[in-house]
């Protein structure tokens, strides 16, 4: 399903994106573990390969408009800056409001690094609107990765795809990669790909 070329991109943008900045400075001497580590507000930085899985199945392009619900850390929006370049856009929801402000200044202050920093996405982390998921102001969005999880598939991000768009979002524990293949939201093709664990995708 994922192309070398993906696959390269992908651990590119690993390289070029370190965790630590992303992390809480007690736990910046673990970001090289394969684990999830805590952030705060019971959230996590999920684990690096578990988030190359996600990416992989997600298969951001250049140019890409992307929906990064769950955002967290913003490590993951971050990557997908860089994977989704200087025509794409990176939308950020987390529904924390210290985490939005934290997340927010570790992308700026990531993003200064960058030699180039015209070879990255704009990426922005917005706070989570209470009752509603996802940015449907914004839709429709290329790609929306969901890093919680959902009990089952939810309509409302859904609706959020474009046609021919691509949801990965681990639903009743299980990693669904869902591609949107007409102007219903019937038509889709639905994919499953491995149990994994996250905290709970909310709404309130």
């Amino acid at each position: 399903m994922t192309s070398d070329a993906t696959n390269d991109r992908i651990a590119e943008a690993f390289a070029q994106v370190p965790r630590e900045p992303f992390l809480p400075i007690a736990e910046r001497q673990n970001a090289s573990d394969n684990v999830p580590l805590p952030i705060g507000h019971g959230q996590t930085n999920s684990q690096p390969s578990t988030v190359a899985d996600m990416l992989r199945l997600l298969d951001p392009r250049p140019g890409d408009v992307v929906l990064d619900l769950g955002s967290g850390s913003g490590w993951t929006s971050m990557l997908l800056a860089v994977l989704v370049g200087p025509t794409g856009r990176v939308l950020g929801v987390e529904r924390h409001p210290e985490l939005v402000e934290s997340s927010q200044a570790a992308l700026e202050s990531v993003a200064a690094e960058f030699a180039d920093g015209e070879t990255l996405a704009e990426a922005a982390i917005h706070e989570a609107v209470p009752g509603a998921l996802g940015l449907p102001a914004e839709a429709p969005f290329d790609r929306i990765l969901v890093s919680a999880g959902a009990e089952s598939l939810p309509d409302e991000l859904v609706d959020q795809l474009a046609v021919g768009a691509t949801m990965v979002i681990p639903a009743a524990g299980e990693m669904l990669r869902v591609v949107r293949g007409g102007d219903s939201a019937d038509a889709l093709t639905i994919t499953r790909h491995g149990w994994y664990r996250f905290v709970p995708l909310v709404s309130e």
